[in-house]
């Protein structure tokens, strides 16, 4: 019984052993794998004379926003639309407390009753007086009382009842409206709040068309007047395809006295700018032909390592690779980015910044 029992503790026991061997060959297995050098394309960077391209951080802006205010005066009854919602135009936007408006509305309507009161009598009057003058009872200065009394008569009704119609649109003033297809961008109030007219309500802004706008230095003023190419992507747009070219640009004639640029309006094409949205950041690209091209030193996009606000590449040292910070300049297509500083003419840069980071990755042969 008990070498049964030892026996087997002894089985149980020796079962790690038996696993350890076999994870030990099977780690064995994949450790040549790991080990073997891993090449990685490279390429060597060379200076290309390029046209002038200047870049700047450009916003998107609605051509049609407008900034929706309180006509009347009183607290706000309802507010029945929150960023985001779309509107139609002549749509109710909010309510204003209407009772003392309406108030005003039946004030001017009796009035307008009292003037039509008074405007049968004066005609009645001067319809009587006539008879009597033409029979010889009262004298031509009575009949002119008269029809004076009826002309002044009519003047208080057209007076009462344009009162009337005053206070019918001041009311309507209290039901704020939509002035156009859109979009409510924000809200300025809550309901509750105490409007008076002037004070701003919502913001509403037709999503088409649309426009760039961006601030150009005075000092770059008229290289960007004088860009044959104009070109506006989301900021981060590496391929060239998804550029779009404005139809049209102007310049606001004046100058910001701080920081001393202009605005340049850059209208974009309903169909590719469908979906880009007021506030959103873009680039704005202006390039310009020039007769003796500018050399400049240019790394292809798929080389360079981004990591937040670094900007990096891996460039060849000896046998192995060495992570480099740069800083770059304009995006030019398909033929790369400038580079302004970090790296010159010759070096060599992995194309596969992935694998380069690899401890056993190997610089390739290089492509010129």
């Amino acid at each position: 019984m008990k070498t049964s029992v030892l026996s087997r503790m002894n089985r149980h026991f020796q079962r790690p052993s038996l696993c350890a061997g076999l994870v030990a060959v099977a780690v064995g297995g994949f450790l040549p794998a790991f080990a073997q050098n891993v090449a990685v394309p490279t390429t060597v960077l060379q200076a290309k004379a390029v046209g002038s391209v200047y870049e700047l951080d450009g916003v998107i802006q609605p051509v049609r926003q407008s900034t929706v205010a309180a006509q009347a005066s009183g607290r706000i009854a309802t507010l029945l639309v929150k960023a985001g919602d779309k509107v139609r135009a002549g749509q109710v936007l909010a309510t204003i407390d209407d009772q003392e408006a309406a108030a005003g509305v039946q004030r001017s309507q009796a009035q307008v009753q009292q003037a039509d009161a008074e405007l049968r009598n004066a005609k009645a009057n001067l319809e009587r007086t006539r008879d009597l003058q033409s029979k010889g009872f009262v004298s031509k200065a009575a009949l002119d009382t008269a029809d004076a009394q009826y002309k002044g008569a009519v003047a208080v009704r057209d007076q009462a009842t344009a009162v009337a119609r005053q206070s019918s649109i001041s009311q309507g003033f209290t039901r704020v409206s939509a002035p156009y297809d859109g979009w409510v961008l924000q809200t300025q109030v809550e309901a509750g709040d105490l409007a008076v007219p002037g004070k701003p309500l919502l913001t509403v802004y037709a999503p088409q068309p649309l426009r760039a706008t961006v601030q150009v230095p005075a000092s770059r003023s008229a290289a960007v007047a004088a860009a044959t190419v104009t070109q506006v992507g989301v900021d981060g747009t590496q391929n060239a395809a998804q550029w779009i070219t404005p139809v049209g640009r102007s310049v606001v004639p004046s100058a910001d006295p701080v920081s001393q640029t202009t605005e340049w309006r850059l209208e974009l094409p309903a169909k590719d700018s469908a979906n880009l949205v007021p506030g959103q950041q873009v680039r704005v690209r202006f390039a310009q032909a020039q007769t003796q091209p500018v050399p400049k030193l240019l790394v292809p996009e798929a080389a360079i390592v981004r990591r937040g606000e670094l900007t990096a590449v891996y460039v060849v040292v000896g046998k192995t690779f060495s992570l480099r910070a740069v800083r770059l300049g304009s995006h030019l297509g398909a033929e790369g980015v400038e580079v302004q500083a970090g790296v010159k003419a010759g070096e060599v840069v992995a194309l596969d910044p992935i694998r380069a980071g690899f401890a056993n990755a190997t610089p390739a042969a290089a492509a010129k």
